[in-house]
Protein backbone atom coordinates (compact mmCIF):
# COMPACT_ATOMS: atom_id res chain seq x y z
CA UNK A 1 0.00 0.00 0.00
CA UNK A 2 2.85 2.37 0.27
CA UNK A 3 2.90 2.84 -3.43
CA UNK A 4 -0.43 3.77 -3.74
CA UNK A 5 -1.44 7.67 -4.71
CA UNK A 6 -2.56 9.36 -2.00
CA UNK A 7 -5.93 9.54 -3.70
CA UNK A 8 -6.79 6.28 -3.82
CA UNK A 9 -5.74 5.66 0.13
CA UNK A 10 -8.14 8.52 0.88
CA UNK A 11 -10.99 6.96 -0.91
CA UNK A 12 -9.82 4.01 0.98
CA UNK A 13 -10.46 5.65 4.43
CA UNK A 14 -13.19 7.20 3.49
CA UNK A 15 -15.25 3.72 2.25
CA UNK A 16 -14.02 2.19 5.47
CA UNK A 17 -15.32 5.22 7.99
CA UNK A 18 -18.50 5.35 6.15
CA UNK A 19 -19.07 1.26 6.56
CA UNK A 20 -17.97 1.69 10.03
CA UNK A 21 -20.49 4.29 10.89
CA UNK A 22 -23.27 2.40 8.99
CA UNK A 23 -22.23 -1.14 11.01
CA UNK A 24 -22.30 1.00 14.06
CA UNK A 25 -25.45 1.71 13.51
CA UNK A 26 -27.56 -0.40 11.73
CA UNK A 27 -25.85 -3.79 13.10
CA UNK A 28 -25.17 -2.72 16.37
CA UNK A 29 -21.60 -3.93 15.92
CA UNK A 30 -20.02 -2.49 19.31
CA UNK A 31 -15.96 -3.38 19.00
CA UNK A 32 -14.98 -3.75 15.22
CA UNK A 33 -17.22 -4.51 12.19
CA UNK A 34 -19.69 -7.68 11.63
CA UNK A 35 -18.61 -10.13 9.20
CA UNK A 36 -21.36 -9.40 6.09
CA UNK A 37 -19.33 -5.68 6.63
CA UNK A 38 -15.93 -6.79 7.07
CA UNK A 39 -17.06 -8.71 3.79
CA UNK A 40 -18.36 -5.36 1.86
CA UNK A 41 -14.92 -3.48 3.19
CA UNK A 42 -12.41 -6.52 1.51
CA UNK A 43 -14.40 -6.20 -1.77
CA UNK A 44 -14.54 -2.38 -1.72
CA UNK A 45 -10.93 -2.03 -1.31
CA UNK A 46 -10.35 -4.90 -3.65
CA UNK A 47 -12.27 -3.05 -6.53
CA UNK A 48 -10.72 0.51 -5.46
CA UNK A 49 -7.32 -1.69 -6.02
CA UNK A 50 -8.21 -2.62 -9.24
CA UNK A 51 -9.69 -0.08 -10.92
CA UNK A 52 -8.68 1.22 -14.15
CA UNK A 53 -8.46 4.84 -13.13
CA UNK A 54 -6.82 4.79 -10.31
CA UNK A 55 -5.78 8.10 -8.89
CA UNK A 56 -7.79 9.70 -11.92
CA UNK A 57 -11.04 8.26 -11.04
CA UNK A 58 -14.20 10.12 -9.68
CA UNK A 59 -16.77 8.52 -6.93
CA UNK A 60 -17.50 5.17 -8.26
CA UNK A 61 -21.48 6.25 -8.40
CA UNK A 62 -20.20 8.44 -11.30
CA UNK A 63 -18.04 6.01 -12.95
CA UNK A 64 -18.48 4.87 -16.03
CA UNK A 65 -17.30 1.44 -15.39
CA UNK A 66 -19.23 -0.21 -13.09
CA UNK A 67 -16.87 -2.73 -11.35
CA UNK A 68 -19.29 -3.97 -7.94
CA UNK A 69 -21.82 -6.64 -8.87
CA UNK A 70 -25.26 -5.38 -8.04
CA UNK A 71 -26.15 -6.98 -4.73
CA UNK A 72 -22.81 -5.12 -3.52
CA UNK A 73 -23.61 -2.42 -5.18
CA UNK A 74 -26.92 -2.15 -3.68
CA UNK A 75 -25.23 -2.64 -0.26
CA UNK A 76 -22.53 -0.14 -0.63
CA UNK A 77 -25.40 2.40 -1.55
CA UNK A 78 -27.55 1.78 1.67
CA UNK A 79 -23.95 2.14 3.51
CA UNK A 80 -23.97 5.43 1.67
CA UNK A 81 -27.06 7.08 1.69
CA UNK A 82 -26.53 6.04 5.65
CA UNK A 83 -23.70 7.73 6.11
CA UNK A 84 -23.47 10.29 3.63
CA UNK A 85 -24.92 13.25 5.20
CA UNK A 86 -23.27 12.34 8.72
CA UNK A 87 -19.46 12.21 7.03
CA UNK A 88 -20.20 16.17 7.28
CA UNK A 89 -20.41 16.16 11.23
CA UNK A 90 -17.74 12.94 12.20
CA UNK A 91 -15.27 13.30 9.73
CA UNK A 92 -15.62 17.38 7.91
CA UNK A 93 -12.22 16.82 5.83
CA UNK A 94 -12.94 13.43 4.45
CA UNK A 95 -16.43 14.45 3.75
CA UNK A 96 -14.87 17.69 2.14
CA UNK A 97 -12.32 15.46 -0.24
CA UNK A 98 -15.41 12.99 -1.24
CA UNK A 99 -17.46 15.91 -2.17
CA UNK A 100 -14.80 17.63 -4.04
CA UNK A 101 -14.12 14.38 -5.85
CA UNK A 102 -17.33 14.13 -6.91
CA UNK A 103 -17.34 16.96 -8.72
CA UNK A 104 -14.78 15.48 -11.40
CA UNK A 105 -16.42 15.61 -14.53
CA UNK A 106 -15.36 12.31 -15.66
CA UNK A 107 -12.73 10.06 -15.00
CA UNK A 108 -9.33 9.91 -17.13
CA UNK A 109 -8.19 7.93 -19.63
CA UNK A 110 -8.06 3.82 -17.76
CA UNK A 111 -4.57 3.24 -16.80
CA UNK A 112 -2.61 0.61 -18.76
CA UNK A 113 -1.67 -1.80 -16.31
CA UNK A 114 1.62 -4.09 -17.05
CA UNK A 115 -0.31 -7.12 -17.49
CA UNK A 116 -2.08 -5.48 -20.10
CA UNK A 117 0.65 -3.97 -22.22
CA UNK A 118 1.98 -7.98 -22.05
CA UNK A 119 -0.88 -9.01 -24.03
CA UNK A 120 -1.65 -5.87 -26.71
CA UNK A 121 2.17 -6.55 -27.11
CA UNK A 122 1.57 -10.36 -27.93
CA UNK A 123 -1.54 -9.69 -30.32
CA UNK A 124 0.76 -7.40 -32.00
CA UNK A 125 -1.23 -4.11 -31.19
CA UNK A 126 0.28 -0.64 -30.47
CA UNK A 127 0.10 0.26 -26.48
CA UNK A 128 -0.87 4.22 -26.39
CA UNK A 129 0.21 6.06 -23.67
CA UNK A 130 -2.17 8.21 -23.28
Amino acid sequence: MADRHPRLTREDKTVEAMIRMHCRSEHHAAEGLCPDCRELLAYARERLSRCPYQEGKTQCARCLIHCYRPAIREKIRAVMRYAGPRMMYRHPIMALYHFIDGIRKEPSKPVLFARDKGRCEEKGTRVRNG
